[in-house]
């Protein structure tokens, strides 16, 4: 008797399209940065759970670095700028830029943190003194429901009703389903976001649909569940007992230490698979993920998992963020 998952009744966490979608993909490379678009339609959004629209996804090694950052900014405003012609606004529009999330969690606080760095301008257009170059600019970090008690959507819906800006910005952490795109990635999209999904809180959509003007939502992955770290750890054991299988005889490959296995073109054989974990090892890479998550989610251990080194992370993620949409909403920044 062969083994079955009925795999419809688990939602893996991820808030990355790019985990998840199969058509309508294009991707790049710039230098070591991938830049991957996505645009999907209502039919392909559904089959993902995904509403239609552009996802352009970043994915690089390293953003500490400054030259690393400073590359990655630059990359990211240019590839946001693609999203505002997408979504018709033009130089004089003006811009609601909103912070999302808890800046009191460091894997949370991407959003506050970003506001705190965007410039804003509609006060100095009030006053007659905002010069030729810059937009106006609204910003805001509402918090989150549970210390404010009302739906982060429905504040944003209030605020946008009052002070009319032409387009929105949202920043916001997301989950990531695969260890590697941790603090790696930065998704932006024109479809909006719904604020928590990605750790199974989720809260109303904010989106054109809801709120009334255009949303670009922009998002990184800050955390992951442990059904996705035991996923990877798995892949990343076939991964090393093909590579040691391969290179047993090769005495150079054995003063190699370090060897980054997911990095690395290794040939998986079925067979090896499965002598090393039964049945485990006949099933695909979302069954393992899937019944991974079948045991640790009813027991309460599929917990959310951040890097010990977040809030210095974070901190260098909100530069580059805060950067590159600050790049692109005015003229004379550099």
């Amino acid at each position: 008797m062969g083994h079955e998952i009925d795999l419809n009744k688990f939602e893996i966490r991820t808030d990355l399209t790019i985990e998840l979608a199969t058509e309508g993909i294009k991707s790049r490379e710039i230098g070591d940065v991938k830049v991957t678009d996505i645009t999907l339609n209502e039919s392909q959004g559904k089959e993902i759970n995904k509403k239609a629209g552009r996802y352009i996804t970043l994915e690089f090694p390293d953003i500490t670095d400054y030259d690393n950052s400073e590359k990655i900014k630059t990359i990211f405003s240019e590839e946001l700028s693609k999203l505002f012609e997408t979504i018709k606004v033009n130089e004089e529009s003006t811009c609601l830029v909103i912070g999302l999330g808890n800046e009191k969690t460091a894997p949370d606080a991407v959003g506050p943190l970003t506001i705190a760095k965007t410039i804003v301008t509609n006060h100095l257009y009030v006053y007659g003194q905002l010069e030729e170059g810059f937009r106006r600019v609204w910003a805001i970090s509402p918090g989150v429901m549970g210390e404010t008690g009302m739906e982060t959507s429905d504040l944003i819906k209030g605020i946008v009703a009052t002070i009319k800006p032409d387009f929105v910005i949202t920043v916001d952490a997301l989950a990531s389903g695969s260890i590697e795109r941790v603090n790696k990635t930065i998704q932006m999209t024109d479809a909006g976001i719904n604020p928590g999904s990605g750790v199974g809180n989720k809260r109303k959509e904010i989106s054109k649909d809801n709120i009334g003007v255009p949303v670009i939502a922009i998002g990184i992955p800050t955390v992951v569940d442990a059904a996705s770290i035991v996923s990877d750890t798995i892949n990343y054991m076939y991964k090393h007992f093909a590579y040691n299988k391969e290179n047993y005889d090769n005495p150079a490959q054995k003063l190699k230490f370090g060897v980054n296995y997911l990095k690395k073109e290794v040939n998986i054989l079925d067979d090896d698979k499965k002598n090393l974990f039964g049945i485990v090892g006949s099933l695909n890479d979302f069954e393992v993920k899937s019944l991974i998550y079948e045991i640790l989610n009813p027991i309460g251990y599929n917990l959310m998992v951040t890097p010990k080194e977040e809030d210095f992370v974070v901190e260098k993620i909100s530069d580059v963020i805060s950067g590159g949409i600050n790049k692109s909403l005015h003229k004379n920044v550099e």
